[in-house]
């Protein structure tokens, strides 16, 4: 079945140019001009990948994105104009899965959300035990599910994938390059805006305290790491 994106922009060009592209290669399309209408075609019916711009009447990306994120953790493509590093960064903490500057070709557009269709995936796991533990942290690889401390975490796939890195390398360090080409592909090798955030992200949803963990460690000048438990 053909995977159905919605779309959210006010510039009916945009609209346009973006349906055709996405409409081309075989995607479904649901549109919208402001944050409210998004929101109502959402409810409406099943969507598997939101592109969001940010600036738009009665209720902008970041509302829609936040709004969403209460309820949902489908993949949100951020749409940004050049330059407003800010915006991106916002963006991604408040639960979106990447960003797209504007303006943007066809080619990178469909190369994004081929990524980001591709990490929202279950990832395959066989061959190794069903349950991972380290201290109040739990996953259950079979259901894809993340416990702390007894109580569910709800995560993206994206912060799911980047999760399964450290768990499944305990005591190794992981460079940058090494996370975001695992994670999200050897096309975003080099943002490591990217990484920064959904580090973040996920220390704020799996550390007792974000400023000083010890499931997701830094090693400065290095990478990051997963410490072995003490035994």
């Amino acid at each position: 079945m053909a995977k159905r994106i919605l779309i959210v922009d006010d510039e009916p060009r945009y609209l346009r140019l973006l349906e055709a592209n996405l409409r081309t290669e075989g995607y479904e399309v649901s549109t919208a001009q402001d944050g409210v209408q998004a929101l109502e075609v959402f409810s409406a019916q099943p969507i598997d990948l939101v592109l969001l711009d940010v600036m738009m009447p009665r209720l902008d990306g970041f509302g829609v994105c936040q709004r969403l994120r209460e309820f949902s953790n489908v993949p949100i493509v951020i749409l940004t104009a050049r330059g407003e590093e800010q915006d991106r960064v916002r963006g991604l903490d408040l639960g979106a899965d990447d960003y797209l500057v504007k303006p943007f070709s066809a080619t990178e557009l469909l190369a994004r959300v081929r990524a980001v269709l591709r990490r929202a995936q279950p990832p395959a796991e066989s061959g190794q035990a069903r349950f991972f533990t380290h201290d109040n942290l739990k996953i259950d690889f079979a259901r894809a599910e993340v416990w702390v401390a007894e109580e569910p975490v709800s995560l993206s796939a994206t912060e799911y994938r980047l999760l399964l890195q450290f768990a499944h390398n305990i005591g190794k360090i992981l460079t940058s390059e090494d996370l975001l080409t695992s994670v999200w592909g050897a096309e975003y090798k080099n943002d490591k805006e990217i990484l920064w955030v959904s580090i973040a992200r996920l220390r704020q949803k799996l550390e007792e305290d974000a400023h000083n963990p010890h499931h997701i460690v830094t090693r400065s000048g290095l990478g990051y790491l997963m410490p072995p438990l003490e035994t």
